[in-house]
């Protein structure tokens, strides 16, 4: 059976890219770069000249001169292929890194089938706990038009602060770059504020304001960055996964198709 991989356009795989979504039910972290010009090559996944699924490669942005496989997707009733097909997504599309979250199966089976020296880049967290945290002398608001001058006026509802006595102790937001309705929750807490427990407040709060939203919180971290770690947890983020990344070059599975 003749086994291939076939330039495409975005338009070519929304139909699969629907389905993949819908098997993940997750925040994926690389959805948003398919729509920026220039960043991704897209790629048909056939067997026998009929598609069976599709894979992304990125090709620019940070991906710039060392395009990674971030994206694979096949049929559930076409998966005894999944290596071959793989296999072609790398020969045509000449990914020589592979980025993938380890809470997408199929794409981290292939990550560890093919790819060496693999290194985890974050840490995925999804909200599993509610809580009632309260930090001494610390209440949360929106951000005003002067505080966030980099944020769209109609975005200022996405994001939040937390002041100390008066003085803003720590900063905070929502971003949509994702599927929605995932929301990424990111914050930052000034220097004399830190260890006081304002950041797993605030987190808490932009939990809320997503929830109110119609959204659901999401975050990620670095895994060296313990102390974010913890505060996501203290506001009950638990993590799912990881980004994780490797390099072209693992065991090549040709012999498994017979």
């Amino acid at each position: 059976m003749k086994i291939s991989a076939v330039p495409a356009t975005l338009s070519d795989i929304a139909r699969w890219r629907e389905m993949y979504r819908m098997e993940m039910a997750c925040q994926i972290v690389h959805d948003s770069i398919h729509e920026r010009a220039g960043w991704t090559d897209e790629y048909m996944l056939c067997l026998a000249g009929t598609a069976v699924g599709y894979g992304s490669v990125a090709v620019g942005g940070p991906w710039k001169g060392t395009p990674a496989a971030y994206e694979f997707y096949v049929v559930p009733h076409q998966r005894l292929h999944v290596f071959g097909l793989f296999e072609a997504l790398l020969a045509e599309s000449g990914a020589t890194t592979i980025e993938v979250q380890t809470n997408d199966a199929l794409s981290n089976a292939m990550l560890h089938t093919f790819a060496g020296s693999v290194t985890s880049e974050s840490i995925l967290f999804h909200d599993r706990t509610s809580t009632s945290l309260r930090s001494p002398d610390a209440t949360f608001r929106a951000p005003t038009a002067q505080e966030a001058r980099d944020v769209p006026s109609d975005s200022l509802k996405w994001h939040g602060v937390v002041e100390v006595e008066g003085q803003v102790a720590a900063t905070g937001g929502i971003l949509f770059h994702y599927n929605r309705p995932y929301g990424d929750i990111f914050m930052g807490v000034e220097e004399p504020f830190r260890r006081r427990g304002v950041g797993s407040f605030l987190v808490q709060e932009l939990k809320r304001v997503c929830y109110e939203g119609g959204h659901v919180p999401a975050a990620r971290c670095g895994p060296a960055n313990v102390a974010s770690r913890c505060t996501l947890q203290k506001a009950g983020f638990v993590p799912c996964g990881h980004i994780v990344k490797g390099t072209v070059g693992g065991r090549s599975p040709s012999s498994i198709e017979g």
